[in-house]
């Protein structure tokens, strides 16, 4: 364990990017894609499809409660360091730190086309998050983008009376034949 500014920070197996200033935690079991996911973001960032997109880390992260914000940081010995499947371990530009704003779980049994709310939510070191599910074959980029991208179409409670199965995935008639 290590500290950080005015807490102990735990190293855990994930990966971090920074997307503007969006802090992001890649979490799932070995062999997920975290590494691959990380890099898409990254590449996403530089070809100009999202905010810049920067490496915090790859494979282990430390993460603290600092002051009611998750902080994660990469482990001194892989700062700047990513796995690229087919070509090994690679250098690229990276940054100290990052305050986590969401996080991503490949491989998520709770994933869903349409997630209750309460999977979308998750407590990490005593902060309230946002989460993204992925179940396992299911790409988390366009994910991540959209959540980067796009805000909540449909307040809660604003279900058309002729959506009988009240899943809210209607388009009101008024919007429609504007």
């Amino acid at each position: 364990m290590t500290a950080i500014a005015n807490g102990p920070a735990t190293s855990i197996h994930a990966s971090a990017v920074r997307i503007g200033d969006l802090g992001i935690l890649i979490r799932g079991p070995s062999g997920a894609g975290k590494s691959r996911l990380a890099f898409d973001l990254i590449l996403a960032g530089r070809a100009g499809q999202l905010p810049p997109t920067v490496l915090v880390g790859d494979d282990r992260v430390y993460l603290a409660n600092q002051d009611g914000h998750l902080t994660v940081r990469p482990v001194p010995n892989l700062a700047g360091l990513i796995e690229v499947r087919g070509l090994g371990i690679r250098r690229c530009d990276h940054v100290p730190e990052a305050t986590v704003s969401l996080i991503v779980d490949l491989g998520a049994a709770d994933g869903a086309r349409l997630p209750e709310p309460e999977s979308l939510i998750t407590t990490l070191f005593g902060v309230i998050l946002r989460r993204i599910p992925v179940l396992s074959g299911f790409s988390a980029l366009s994910l991540i983008a959209a959540d980067v991208l796009t805000t909540s179409g449909y307040p809660e409670g604003d279900i058309l009376d002729d959506c009988r199965k009240e899943i809210r995935n209607h388009i009101s008639p008024t919007i429609a034949t504007k």
